[in-house]
Formats: structure tokens, C-alpha cells, sequence
């Protein structure tokens, strides 16, 4: 994992086509600006994994019914 140091207002260049901007620092958060492809989807990690347990818990329960 590559480690940076950014300021507000400073920027980080993925490519040439994604850049990720640090908008403000307060107490213990950052607030980030991600600007990216419209093809490339752009989600915080827990709501992925959220998603994710979500589609498991309805793939479990619909094998369960099918079963009885």
C-alpha cells in the first residue's frame, strides 16, 4: 500500500483518468472529492460489504424456501 501525506485542497492523480482531491480535514474525518469515468464505480468499502452480506442473506433465504 503506497502511504501520502495531502493538505486541503491538494490532489492525487490515479492515471490518467481518476483524480482523488482533499476538500476538508475535521477532527477525526477527511472529506474526499473523487472525480472518475462514469463507467468506474466509485463506493465506500462498507457499503460494498454491506451490499454484499445483503445479496448472501437473499441467496440463503431463497434456498432455504425452495427447500421445503
Amino acid at each position: 500500500m503506497l502511504v501520502l501525506s495531502r493538505k486541503v485542497g491538494e490532489r492525487l492523480l490515479i492515471g490518467d483518468d481518476i483524480s482523488i482531491t482533499v476538500v476538508r480535514i475535521q477532527g477525526g474525518g477527511v472529506r474526499i472529492g473523487v472525480e472518475a469515468p462514469s463507467h468506474l464505480a466509485v463506493v465506500r468499502e462498507e457499503l460494498k460489504e454491506k451490499l454484499a452480506q445483503q445479496r448472501l442473506d437473499e441467496q440463503s433465504s431463497a434456498s432455504e424456501s425452495g427447500s421445503l
